[in-house]
């Protein structure tokens, strides 16, 4: 991103003091468009790989696809995660808050819609909105701070401006909700409660610490819930049983499902996702067969 070129900088000059030879590895700065499409378009160029918004990605794969050139993305998700009836709800709910501040919820993996059996949704929001309004936000180089700032004013405006429209359709504000003492980019943890589905918090990425909790009849419907956006990054679900397990395995569309855990990848497995949030797979040896070509070779010993 053009707005923090030091996270770059430092990131190649890893790979400079490790001894990657010079001209292997390249930094480029300047305008987004000009250069991206200067680069895509250069026979020189032949593979493409992007992490960010669904709208850019979309559009750099159609120049990369003019250009006849592969591409990876890894784009956009608003993640579900489906809470079942036979695990500890206050354990799971504690979990859930400490995951969803990771980053100030600035994650594509961010576990973002929760569909929590109702069982126990009492409890595990109690337990969840607990944690959230617990939670220190400030300085990130002060040790005591457990959440920092967002990254721009852009995202405070969009916070507000979900939290807004979706309490004005009925959704219950238990935490958080505003900027904190009107000055830097400090939100606090958020939660609301009973969203109906054409709240924009449902349907848009946050991409910030706002955490929505619904309650659910049956796993069934809390798989169809999480199936009912055009993303499908990662998805969690927490449960003991088998049965569910198999249920959710089959039934959730995503490139990533993590159970009973908040962790959504791991350098040796796939990373990637469905539908519009990307194509290919990073990490893995898929992540590495993305950068091969496969050449089939025929050799007859009848000649």
């Amino acid at each position: 991103s053009e707005e923090v070129p030091g996270t770059a900088v430092e990131i190649v000059r890893a790979f400079v003091e490790a001894g990657v030879p010079d001209g292997v590895i390249n930094l480029v700065f300047g305008d987004p468009a000009q250069f991206s499409s200067n680069l895509l378009e250069s026979p020189i160029i032949r593979k493409l790989t992007f992490t960010g918004s669904v709208p850019v990605g979309k559009h750099l794969a159609s120049i990369a696809a003019r250009n006849m050139k592969t591409s990876t993305m890894e784009l956009g998700g608003h993640s579900p995660v489906i809470v079942c009836d036979d695990v500890d709800p206050v354990t799971t709910g504690v979990m859930s808050a400490i995951r969803k501040i990771r980053n100030a919820g600035q994650v594509c993996t961010s576990p973002t819609r929760f569909y929590v059996q109702k069982p126990l949704f009492k409890v595990f929001t109690e337990a969840f909105v607990e944690k959230a309004k617990s939670i220190k936000v400030g300085d990130g180089m002060d040790p005591s701070t457990q959440m920092g700032p967002l990254a721009n004013h852009r995202r405070i405006d969009a916070l507000e401006r979900l939290v807004a429209d979706a309490r004005e359709k009925g959704a219950r504000l238990l935490a958080g909700g505003e900027r904190l003492k009107n000055r830097g980019y400090f939100f606090p943890p958020t939660v609301l409660a009973d969203l109906p589905d054409d709240a924009k918090a449902m349907s848009e990425e946050p991409f910030g610490p706002l955490a929505l909790i619904n309650p659910v009849d049956s796993l069934e419907e809390a798989i169809e819930k999480a199936n009912g956006l055009p993303f499908g990054l990662a998805a969690y679900a927490f449960t003991h049983s088998a049965r569910n397990v198999d249920l959710l395995t089959e039934g959730i569309e995503t490139g990533n499902l993590s159970i009973n855990t908040l962790e959504a990848s791991v350098a040796e497995t796939p990373f990637g996702g469905v539908k519009d949030s990307g194509l290919g797979r990073e990490g893995g040896a898929e992540g590495l067969a993305n950068y091969t070509v496969i050449k089939n070779v025929s050799h007859s010993m009848t000649y």
